[in-house]
């Protein structure tokens, strides 16, 4: 009866030890270290340029004319709906060379360019076919991705392209207690290249990155820090050594019952 009595205070007194050496893991809050600049315009917003694979939206309008009320429709997709009739709903895919078909104008190269950047390139090119065209351009499959130390890793797809850091981590549910805020790697691919940029959530040269606003495809990527990995291996040390002292206390009573 003593001899179980020991154990069972021995593992009471562990487990209590064990509860103890398990600190929550502490890390930096959001604009921890930012200063105060109420008034004063510091984000460095970037336009995102169309890349290959991406699917893009193009609408051309002009004002009718008495010649031909619908002079537009050539210019603009149309996609065959389940009813048999007709929809806008189509997109322009951006192939490998970086090109889009479209309709009338052939073949045009895309890539690189800004949403602005092709609407003025389009319309200068109707300009002498329509009555003050304009054209809106859009993405259709903005998508950013993110990795890590987040409660829902994976890839969010966006209404609008103006889609920065925040908004993309506040999308997976936000970094967990053991993700490292003070630097997050951006993955961008840019002109065929692969480029990794670093940045810091907790100050305010946040708003300053080059990677502070997404650009389409971007991989954000939150790393764990390193009390992560020791505490894992300390609760699973600490889960077998409770069982085995279970099972130890167990027997001793059984024996002691017994005896």
């Amino acid at each position: 009866m003593k001899a179980a009595s020991l154990l069972c205070i021995a593992a009471i007194i562990f487990y209590a030890c064990s509860c103890n050496s398990q600190k929550k893991a502490t890390t930096n809050n959001y604009l921890e270290n930012a200063k105060d600049t109420t008034g004063k315009n510091t984000v460095n917003y970037q336009q995102p340029v169309i890349q290959k694979g991406d699917l893009l939206s193009i609408k051309v309008y002009s004002k009718a004319n008495g010649l031909d009320p619908k002079a537009d429709a050539p210019y603009n997709l149309q996609e065959l709906s389940p009813t048999g009739g007709s929809s806008s709903g189509a997109g322009f895919l951006v192939d490998r060379s970086g090109n889009i078909e479209y309709p009338q104008l052939g073949v045009l190269h895309v890539e690189g360019l800004s949403r602005e950047e092709l609407s003025q390139q389009i319309k200068s090119r109707l300009d002498t076919v329509l009555t003050n065209p304009s054209v809106d351009v859009r993405f259709l499959n903005y998508k950013v991705t993110v990795l890590g130390e987040v409660k829902s890793p994976g890839s969010y797809t966006f209404p609008t392209e103006n889609v920065t850091i925040l908004d993309a981590l506040g999308s997976s549910g936000d970094i967990t207690d053991f993700g490292k805020k003070d630097n997050v790697m951006v993955v961008r691919e840019r002109d065929g290249m692969v480029e990794r940029g670093r940045i810091n959530l907790t100050t305010d040269s946040l708003f300053l990155s080059p990677y502070y606003h997404l650009q389409q495809g971007d991989v954000v990527m939150v790393e764990a820090v390193p009390r992560k990995i020791k505490q894992q291996q300390e609760q699973q040390t600490t889960q077998r050594i409770g069982l085995g002292i279970s099972i130890i206390t167990a027997i001793a009573l059984i024996l002691t019952f017994f005896n």
